[in-house]
């Protein structure tokens, strides 16, 4: 009779446990490959996020500012030789050395205007890339389309008065309030936006910007280089790098990739210890069969073989039921985890193996020392239990 024959046999009398000891270690297995598996696309999904509207690099024109005090008392300060920058200049940021990191360039002109007797604050920007980078924006309407489409802000459309579909006044044109933007808790709520040359026009800064946001933060993107190439591109400008947002994201993804070890840790510990208890108590079981293959010639290294057999295959089954199963919770997990409806999720070839291997790994190791424990028993002892 053949070693694995015996191992077979043995798993078909003991159904109950060997059931017990394979959902015990799918369990494991399955935990630790959802929260590896989210934990990866959790990461890939910021990444494309940075890659596509992570404005985190900010251009504002160069000027010299000196602050006023008199006898204690802060006057303010003055601004003087303030620099503008040309629109046509943002074509040289294309020219630096990382310019394959840069997504967008989303450039803005600032005013102020008076419309239906407010004081407002008037932002040109380009609308199409403008909506790409601040995704977080809810707009209520239709976005804007033509260069006398105007988007409001909560606060601005509450103060003016005006809702999708009404059409406002500035400086004898007529434009259409497209749409309004939801609360965000920002400037933005007291913003009047409208399409970067009308707004130049209205403000009588045609080709000139105030400002300029650029999309370049990606994983692994040298950002510091790429805000020193900016700024020798254009010498007339500051230009400085904006983190925080980024740098919040991806610590909190690193709480969460350190829970997850730990949370693996702890579940491999548990399916080692449900292992090794099922398999000790089988071998305790067992004490006259054990008995009888030593007293028929059955070697040490032959009882060992028939023990870690049957504990591979327990285990390479819960390995690929728990792969299963793990990424099946996955998937449904990962739409209310990840800050994208459409994040896709991460089918990974080595998480399949590695879940395999990882499930003999444990069920031979925890089974090592039953197995030696059964090898070594005695035939005369064994034999007196019966």
């Amino acid at each position: 009779m053949r070693l694995s024959t015996i191992s077979l046999n043995n798993l078909r009398r003991r159904k109950v446990k060997m059931a017990f000891l394979t959902i015990g270690l799918m369990v494991g297995i399955a935990t630790i490959v959802t929260l590896v598996t989210l934990t990866r696309s959790m990461s890939t999904d910021i990444e494309r996020k940075m890659d596509e509207f992570g404005a985190n690099i900010l251009i504002t024109p160069q000027s010299t500012a000196l602050s006023m005090n008199y006898g204690g008392i802060s006057l303010g300060g003055v601004t003087f030789d303030q620099r503008e920058i040309r629109e046509s200049d943002l074509a040289r940021i294309k020219t630096i050395a990382n310019h394959k990191n840069i997504s967008a360039v989303s450039p803005k002109v600032l005013g102020g205007i008076r419309i239906n007797n407010h004081d407002v604050l008037l932002v040109g920007v380009h609308f199409e890339g403008e909506l790409k980078m601040k995704q977080w924006w809810k707009v209520f309407g239709n976005e804007p389309k033509s260069d006398n489409d105007l988007l409001l802000g909560s606060e601005a459309s509450k103060v003016l008065n005006a809702s999708p579909g009404d059409t406002l006044e500035i400086r004898g044109e007529q434009f259409t309030v497209s749409g309004v933007l939801d609360q965000t808790g920002s400037q933005d709520d007291s913003l009047v936006f409208s399409s970067l040359k009308k707004a130049q026009k209205l403000l009588g800064k045609e080709g000139k910007i105030t400002l300029a946001e650029v999309a370049a933060l990606c994983s692994g993107c040298p950002i510091g280089d790429m805000v020193t190439q900016i700024a020798e591109k254009l010498p007339e400008a500051k230009v400085s790098a904006i983190q925080q947002v980024v740098e919040g994201r991806l610590k909190t993804l690193d709480q969460f990739k350190r829970f997850s070890y730990a949370m693996a840790g702890v579940v491999v510990f548990i399916g080692s210890l449900i292992v090794f208890v099922t398999m000790m108590g089988s071998v305790n079981e067992r004490t006259v069969e054990i008995g009888v293959f030593r007293a028929i010639g059955f070697r040490r290294s032959h009882i060992m073989r028939i023990i870690l057999l049957e504990a591979a295959l327990v285990s390479l089954l819960a390995g690929i039921l728990g792969y299963a199963a793990g990424m099946g919770v996955a998937t449904l997990t990962l739409p209310f985890m990840a800050e994208a409806k459409n994040a896709k999720l991460l089918w990974d070839y080595w998480v399949a193996g590695g879940s395999v291997g990882l499930a003999l790994l444990l069920g031979l190791l925890a089974s090592l020392y039953p197995a030696l424990h059964a090898s070594k028993m005695d035939p005369t002892e064994a034999l007196r239990a019966l």
